[in-house]
């Protein structure tokens, strides 16, 4: 007979099944696809970087940080934080 708690552990799940879990949500793969959309628009819209503007470099800033905020979020899952 196993102790309390122990079927607890044993089917926690691992941190890569909640990062799968995680990526395959509506809201963040949502989040991740516009802030990408976002980024490739930047480049789209003036193709040659000699002619950026402040506000194109702040535009290609903003929307890489919120890139880079969704993947620091799918990384920094931890099995104990479960959702």
């Amino acid at each position: 007979m196993l102790r309390p708690g122990v079927f607890d552990v044993l089917n926690e799940p691992t941190k890569r099944q909640l990062q799968i879990q995680k990526a395959r949500s509506f809201e963040w793969f949502g989040q991740t696809m516009a802030s990408l959309c976002w980024i490739i628009s930047v480049f789209v819209y003036e193709s040659d970087v000699g002619l950026w503007s402040n506000g194109d470099w702040l535009q290609l800033a903003a929307a890489s940080c919120w890139f880079v905020s969704n993947v620091a979020a799918l990384v920094s899952i931890e099995p104990s934080s479960a959702q």
